[in-house]
């Protein structure tokens, strides 16, 4: 699994990117975004229960990291299609201002290698990436247990600073 101190791979996917008839879909990069931070999470696959819950506190927080110069990314190995499908039919995801990655070759998650090993879908990975392309954080949750996108914009705020930050440190408290 490739961890903090590495480069994020090279990737081009079609993303989801809207419900307006045209302008569903994008092609995004790991040269999307310059500039920016950018916050990666995979979820095992659309149309389940746990994983809704999570995209939709990624995006109600979207603007909160929007704030911080990051850039939220959500996919799975599911394709654009589904996703689109996905968020015309979920209430909680149609005003997702977040893209949702298609990786359905599987190739960003096989050199990531969080692919669930003998099913081929996503771990819950999260990846913490700064405007260079290093990894700064990583999160590996199992299928069955969602994350907590708060303590993700928690830890970016840590990492902003670039000071040591101790144990429940929180954005605007003094660091070490």
């Amino acid at each position: 699994m490739l961890g903090v101190g590495d480069k994020f791979p090279a990737f081009s996917v079609m993303a989801t990117v809207s419900l307006e008839k045209g302008k569903e879909f994008e092609t995004i990069t790991d040269a999307s975004y310059p500039g920016k931070w950018k916050v990666y999470f995979f979820w095992p696959m659309d149309f389940t229960f746990v994983c809704p819950t999570e995209i939709a506190a990624f995006g109600k927080l979207a603007k909160d990291f929007a704030d911080r110069d990051a850039q939220v990314l959500g996919g799975s190995t599911d394709s654009e299609f589904v996703h689109l499908a996905w968020r015309n039919n979920h209430d909680d995801l149609r005003g997702l201002p977040i893209p949702m990655l298609a990786d359905k070759k599987q190739e960003l998650g096989k050199t990531l290698d969080v692919l669930h090993k003998g099913i081929g879908m996503y771990l819950r990975a999260t990846y913490i990436v700064d405007p260079e392309g290093t990894i700064r954080f990583v999160s590996v949750n199992d299928l069955s247990v969602g994350r907590n996108p708060q303590e993700v914009l928690r830890v970016l705020d840590a990492l902003q600073t670039d000071e040591l930050c101790p144990c429940n440190w929180e954005k605007g408290q003094a660091t070490l």
